[in-house]
């Protein structure tokens, strides 16, 4: 078994959790960020005088420090299961997306913050339910199940449901999918997750876009339905291919931007610096 790579992420805002964890916030007051001050009988703490400010006060009070405590967030993960998350490659996506969850788990442990996945396919899959928890080993447990899943479902109508499965306060989540769905519905799921903080996560494996000879009779098959046809791939259709490809990358990150939301692009092999990456730009 391959080590687990920690990822490093952060939210936008302050994190307004209530167990400790490792995100700033504004609240509580014996942490380590100076956050401003306070009359002594709003915050009656003597440990926190500072003299300095208390000569300043034009009343003549006590005043004391108050210092910002790291907080803990809600980390989530919803899945796409489609039958397009079963493509094999030269990697399977369903092993991609099993290192990103296992990843993902284990740093959110090690943050303080819980942990949650909801995976659909046409439904939300209650099998692989995992309300949010802090348990370190359910990455793991949960990771091994998805690597021996068989995917059938035709669609990913179980996303405009995940929202029901997610912690009611504010989560940084991640949208994982293939995106191989119609662009209005990309758009139907975003707008039920607006309640978060949403990474959306493109997950492609680049054998799905690749094109064998110039000239070739290949066989090509549908990845929801399963329907395969035969095409000539002439040098006319295989630029209509290309560019169809490029038109759908151009089109994704045209909707993500329209919700100001930075997608992060998995194509390969899954990366925990290049996650990294995506929360320093």
């Amino acid at each position: 078994m391959k080590p687990i790579r920690e990822v490093h992420y952060r939210i936008a805002g302050a994190a307004a959790g209530l167990f400790p964890g490792a995100h700033r916030s504004r609240s509580g007051d014996g942490g380590f960020e100076f956050r401003g001050h306070a009359a002594l009988h709003d915050a009656p703490d003597a440990r926190r005088l500072d003299l300095h400010a208390s000569l300043r006060d034009p009343l003549g009070g006590w005043m004391v420090r108050l210092s910002s405590e790291r907080r803990s967030i809600p980390v989530a993960l919803v899945a796409d299961l489609s039958a397009s998350m079963g493509f094999e490659g030269t990697l399977r996506k369903l092993d991609v997306l099993a290192d990103f969850t296992a990843s993902l788990a284990w740093s959110a442990a090690r943050n303080g913050d819980s942990f949650g996945f909801v995976g659909c396919d046409e439904r939300v899959r209650e099998d692989l339910l995992l309300p949010q928890t802090r348990r370190r080993g359910a990455g793991l447990a949960l990771a091994a199940a998805l690597r021996s899943l068989r995917l059938s479902g035709r669609s990913a109508r179980g996303l405009h449901d995940a929202h029901r499965h997610l912690p009611a306060r504010r989560a940084l989540l991640f949208l994982l999918s293939d995106f191989h769905l119609p662009l209005a519905e990309v758009a139907r799921v975003l707008a039920g997750l607006a309640a978060h903080d949403v990474v959306p996560v493109v997950l492609w494996q680049p054998e799905e876009f690749a094109l064998s000879a110039p000239h070739a009779l290949a066989q090509v098959q549908e990845p929801e339905s399963g329907e395969r046809r035969w095409l000539w791939w002439r040098p006319a259709l295989r630029e209509r291919w290309r560019a169809a490809h490029a038109a759908r990358r151009a089109a994704l990150l045209q909707l993500f931007l329209a919700q100001r939301l930075a997608p992060l692009w998995i194509e390969g092999a899954f990366d925990a610096d290049a996650v990294t990456r995506h929360f320093m730009r």
